[in-house]
Order: C-alpha cells, then structure tokens, then sequence
C-alpha cells in the first residue's frame, strides 16, 4: 500500500472540484444573461431617454452578437489548447466591465428634460419629438433633429462598445464550460451538470425581464432628485 501524500489531499479541494465548478458556472451564465434580457427589457426607455431612433435601438440590442459570432468559431477550435477556466474567468471580467461600461451614461448625464419639443397636438405629453404629414415643415424638422442629436451625443458609442465587450466576455463562457464539465465529470453526474447550466440558460433572460419590468417602475432619475419631484 503506497501512503499518500498531504499535497495530493489539498489538492481535491473545494477549489479543485467538478461542483464547485458547476455552481460558479451555472451562477455567471445566469448573471450574463440576466444582463442581456435586462438590456432588452429596458431598450424602449433607452431610447427615449437618450432620444434614441428605433434603427439605432435596433443595432444596440444585437450588437453584442458581433463580436459572439466573430469570435466563437475561433474561441472553440483552440479550446481543448488553453486552460479553461482561466479563459472563462477572463471572459467573466470582460463581461462584467462590458455590464459597468452601459450603466456609465446614466451617471455621466444631466437630468432627463422631459419636455414636449415639437408636438403634433396640444394635449401630447409623452415627450418625444413627433411629427406629421401637416406640420411637417423645416422648422420642425430642424428642432427634432436638434433635440435628437444632443440626446445622442457619446452615450451611442458608449452602449455600443459595453454591447460588443459583453459578446466579447460571453464567448468562452459557455462552450467551455459545457467541454471542460464533460471531460473532467463523471459519465453518471455529466448529464446532471449540463441540465443545470441549461436551465441557468433558460432563466436567465427570464430574470432579466422580471427585473426589468420592477425596475422600470422607477422613474429614470430617482437618485438624482428628491422624492417630491
């Protein structure tokens, strides 16, 4: 009987277990795509807040699908060549500043004016600069434009690259989670681990939603001014 050695037992730690893996697994991906479906939920009041057209909405939502799609091909042929983890830890922080880097707009505005700008009625009070075919004059083109411009002004750029770094972190989270759990997990408890990172994949953007239909009943600055306004 060979003794063994006290390093090889430090070594099964809880840090060097197939379910410790699992559950930080299972909790990023639920975490990147509570982010996703949030950003989705939440993509109407962007654009009236920061005057947004509906193309430009458009483009935000799946930008993050650029940098997935470029990437993923490349990402999954080297990944029985790099440590895993690692590169899945790096995605997790990539994912994470892409998530900081789209709430930066808030923080970085003014107020929201939330005014008529040129309305097609007396009695509009949604705020948004509309038109129609009979006051459709160069004026009131003029002053749309305006508005929508300075609502515009380097918050797009901003959401546009949290979007492409947030496809960018997502890319070797989950292939290589769903690889490395079926090399290293045993063939009875391998299916049991990927049904839980599938169901962390399902609920997911349902959190996301569910979080953005709570929120979104806050007014857009309520840490910015007192209760009574």
């Amino acid at each position: 009987m060979v003794a063994q050695h006290p390093q090889d037992s430090r070594r099964r730690g809880l840090f060097n277990s197939i379910k410790f893996f699992v559950l930080c697994h299972g909790l990023l991906q639920l975490a990147q795509l509570l982010v996703s479906g949030y950003l989705k939920s939440s993509i109407s009041t962007i654009e009236r807040r920061y005057g947004f057209s509906s193309q430009k909405s458009g483009v935000l939502a799946a930008f993050n699908e650029v940098g997935n799609t470029v990437l993923i091909v490349f990402v999954s042929f080297f990944g029985s060549r790099v440590h895993r983890p690692r590169f899945i830890g790096g995605g997790a922080l990539v994912a994470s500043m892409a998530a900081l880097i789209m709430a930066m707009p808030h923080f970085l505005s003014g107020h929201y004016e939330y005014t008529d700008g040129v309305s097609t009625n007396k009695d509009n009070s949604s705020g948004l600069c509309q038109l129609s075919h009979v006051l459709s004059t160069s004026e009131s083109n003029q002053t749309c434009l305006q508005q929508e411009s300075a609502g515009q002004r380097g918050v797009f750029p901003i959401l546009l690259l949290g979007q492409l770094l947030l496809g960018i972190g997502t890319v070797p989270i989950q292939p290589f989670g769903i690889s490395y759990i079926d090399d290293y997990a045993s063939k009875r408890n391998s299916p049991l681990y990927l049904g839980i990172l599938l169901a962390a994949t399902s609920i997911g953007p349902a959190f996301g939603f569910m979080m953005g239909s709570f929120v979104l009943r806050f007014y857009v600055d309520f840490d910015k001014l007192p209760n009574g306004e």
